[in-house]
């Protein structure tokens, strides 16, 4: 009998992970969306800025979905269900581990990379230049009454010096964006008039200074120079010449 191990197990929940990368690569079929994702690196909240937050979305859907329902329908409609400020280029099958996904808030382009994803919850993490370095976390989970909840939990700092200047009227654009997410996601499921609940702690009232040249990076900044520059940039040819 070998006794010689065939090799480091694998836990369980690999698959569910994204593989390790250094730099993050849009599709094609999505390019013209990620440029200010294309060759950055993901930015948790160590590396950002600004004050560490803790903001937590839970919604009460009663028993009309469960976990594991909403969150498949989550996952494959996920851009669906946001309000029309924003726009999400992801998978057009279903959100998976590794997807990176350009999308734009307003005018500004940013993206994310799928962390994880499972059958009861699925987590982002944002690029460097993102207003918020962060991970988001949404999920469906079983109340002690037997209800489903839809919870949005997020740990974030604004990525740079501009960005964190600009809290209060972020925390108020978070504040109609998500909830309005989950009341999209209640009516999906016949779930009319729900209550959002919001939760916000300051977990670290530190500032990381040593992180302030993130401002190179600005999202805001970026979009605005692209903007500017479209009409001097060349056309990406679609078709073969006449």
């Amino acid at each position: 009998m070998d006794t010689q191990a065939a090799g480091p197990r694998q836990p369980r929940d690999a698959t569910n992970w994204a593989a390790k990368v250094d730099r993050l690569h849009v599709d094609d079929a999505v390019r013209e969306h990620g440029y200010n994702i294309e060759g950055r690196r993901v930015a948790g909240p160590q590396q950002g800025f600004g004050r560490l937050w803790q903001r937590i979305y839970t919604a009460d859907l009663g028993t009309a979905v469960t976990p594991e329902r909403l969150v498949a329908d989550w996952r494959a409609h996920f851009g669906e269900y946001w309000p029309k400020v924003g726009r999400f280029y992801g998978s057009v099958s279903a959100i998976q581990p590794g997807d990176v996904a350009p999308l734009a808030s307003g005018p500004m382009a940013t993206g994310v990379l799928v962390l994880y994803a499972d059958e009861t919850s699925f987590s982002f993490l944002t690029p460097e230049g993102h207003m918020f370095a962060s991970m988001i976390t949404f999920s469906g989970e079983t109340a002690l009454e037997g209800s489903t909840v839809a919870t949005i939990r997020i740990l974030l700092r604004c990525s740079d010096p501009l960005f964190e200047a600009a809290w209060p009227a972020l925390r108020r654009g978070e504040d109609y964006f998500w909830p309005h997410t989950l009341r999209n996601l209640g009516a999906a499921h016949g779930v009319h008039g729900i209550h959002v609940a919001e939760d916000t702690e300051c977990l670290d009232r530190r500032r990381l200074w040593k992180n302030w040249t993130n401002v190179r990076y600005n999202s805001g900044i970026r979009s605005g120079v692209h903007l500017l520059t479209t009409p001097f940039r060349p056309r990406r040819r679609t078709g073969p010449a006449a």
